[in-house]
């Protein structure tokens, strides 16, 4: 989602208040229940997305089931046709037709070869019958086997729902309880490294967001569920309608008085969403990943709204499918806010956190962070549910690419080529780079991943992952190109001059150990590759060189 100019955002009672940059504390880590919160609703995001996923797997196996026995019975039904004209055949025919036998003749001698020839057909003929007969019965009750298999399908798959309904339940219980103060501490818990510029933006919206939870602690407020905000003029005591800039009210927050001004309140669903995304904050983008270590944009989207107990697949269509459209004018916080791209329709999702900022996971910054509201973004609010179905706002005419940046005009390898930040390969600025050891540096989202990639390493070996080559600088690689021609890449081309590869040692750094083995296993989880060419079969084999994400 990049903003092509600053967007003018009017919510329906301003932007969130702030207090004081200076009165804001930002804890380092979560403790107590806060961290406690955060391990409760990381673990119910995944019961909850395996529930679906049985469900959904055993919806297909119903259906299967189905389509079976609806084979079996159409076979049956063609064998019992069959059997009926045989049995129509036989009725009108002649007593010497039924039973050959009969027309044998001491008399006639000369005719019994062909009586006995006409009885012989008469057997096979009625062994054929009865063998229809056997068909059409065995097709009957592997019609019936597979009614009762889908039957049972399908009560699993109910019950699969009915255990995701059950964890959601769990969830807003939980939320219903969650203190402002609690929230506030989660938001903040993020330890995921960001480049300086983002930290600053990112910061920014934190503190703007535990600003906000601070008032209501201080005010005594209880965020109310989503479901006692719907309507305006039925609102829990203490609470009045929001209205909009034209002085409507608006559906799914509510406001307050304290010490003479106006304050927003938000669901607690909506309290629990924004803090969960807040705590993603840095955690690598990659696409098709699902968490907990690196998210794509509509899997993070879920991943905060579900913590909130409002479940949503990771399907943009269906996200917008599952709210109330709203003007991008007056958005609330929690709004997801959809980016739009001529050649796929929806493209991007984000929660919207105030003022002009969104929080995502998308292509463009490789991590979850905050930017600017892009243009042609149209948003929905899910805790107002959409009564009827809402027509997308755009055609889906292609896969999200979670805004991927598009190549430039007459590039043909731009796509491809690992450019990112607008520099050129092993001239990326320190500033832009985050580390991940003595003198180590990547992409940050890299080494977001790199990061959670070692503390797996160290729970299996007790020490974490030994590094000696991260990011190269063009000099660098001009260095170790002259010293090692023919195992180095050109200088400006190398995956070490993108902050996007590392040399490791340790026991990776030879074939046959059980830490390249873990490697081998674990590190795609992370989105590190070991690239084909460095393999054992490959090329030019080097088990210490290791690539982040898709590479060229």
């Amino acid at each position: 989602m990049v903003a092509g100019a600053t967007l003018a955002i009017v919510t329906a009672l301003g932007a969130l208040e702030q207090p004081p940059t200076e009165a804001v504390q930002t804890p380092a880590a979560p403790t107590g229940s806060a961290a406690a919160t955060a391990a409760t609703l990381t673990d119910a995001v995944a019961r909850y997305r395996a529930a679906l996923a049985d469900a959904t797997g055993s919806e297909g196996v119903a259906r299967q089931e189905r389509e079976a026995a609806t084979t079996a019975l159409a076979q049956a039904a063609a064998e019992q046709a069959a059997v009926g004209e045989w049995a129509a055949a036989l009725y009108q025919r002649s007593t010497a037709e039924r039973w050959p036998l009969a027309a044998l003749s001491v008399h006639s001698p000369a005719s019994t070869p062909d009586v006995l020839h006409a009885q012989g057909l008469a057997e096979q003929l009625a062994d054929e019958q009865e063998a229809q007969v056997a068909r059409a019965a065995e097709a009957a009750v592997r019609a019936a086997e597979h009614t009762d298999a889908a039957g049972a399908a399908a009560a699993d798959a109910a019950a699969a729902r009915s255990r995701a309904a059950g964890v959601l339940a769990e969830v807003r219980d939980l939320v219903d309880d969650l203190d402002p103060a609690v929230a506030a501490e989660w938001a903040a818990s993020s330890t995921s490294a960001t480049s300086a510029d983002q930290d600053a933006r990112n910061d920014a919206a934190l503190a703007g967001w535990q600003g906000y939870l601070a008032q209501l602690a201080a005010a005594g407020v209880t965020p109310p569920a989503a479901a006692d905000l719907l309507d305006p003029a039925s609102l829990p005591a203490g609470l009045a309608p929001a209205r909009d800039a034209a002085g409507a009210p608006v559906a799914g927050v509510a406001a307050t008085y304290v010490a003479g001004r106006t304050l927003t309140v938000l669901p607690a669903e909506t309290i629990a969403a924004v803090s969960a995304a807040f705590a993603l904050l840095g955690k690598p983008y990659l696409p098709g990943q699902t968490g907990p270590d690196a998210y794509g944009c509509g899997v993070f989207a879920s991943t905060a709204w579900t913590s909130a107990g409002i479940g949503l697949t990771s399907d943009l269509a269906e996200q917008w499918a599952a709210g109330t459209p709203v003007a991008v004018g007056q958005l609330q916080v929690g709004d997801l806010v959809f980016t739009t791209d001529p050649g796929t329709g929806l493209d991007d999702v984000g929660l919207y956190v105030g003022g002009t900022s969104v929080v995502s996971a998308s292509a463009d910054r490789w991590q979850v962070a905050v930017h600017e509201v892009a243009d042609l973004s149209t948003a929905v609010r899910v805790t107002v549910p959409a009564t009827t179905p809402t027509p997308l706002p755009v055609p889906i005419t292609g896969d999200a690419t979670c805004s991927a940046p598009h190549p430039a005009a007459g590039d043909a390898t731009a796509a491809v080529s690992g450019a990112w930040g607008g520099f050129a390969n092993g001239q990326v600025p320190a500033d832009q780079l985050c580390a991940v050891g003595p003198g180590q540096r990547l992409r940050c989202d890299a080494a977001a991943a790199y990061t959670a990639m070692s503390a797996a390493y160290e729970a299996a070996f007790g020490a974490p992952l030994c590094i000696t080559d991260s990011y190269r600088s063009l000099d660098a690689q001009v260095d170790a190109h002259h010293r090692k021609p023919k195992i180095t890449a050109v200088p400006g081309t190398s995956n070490h001059g993108w902050g996007l590869a590392v040399d490791l040692c340790g026991g990776v750094n030879v074939f046959g150990t059980a830490q390249t083995a873990w490697m081998q296993v674990n590190a795609g989880h992370f989105g590190w590759v070991h690239p084909d060419w460095a393999q054992a079969t490959g090329s030019n084999p080097e088990p210490w060189h290791w690539e982040y994400g898709t590479l060229t």
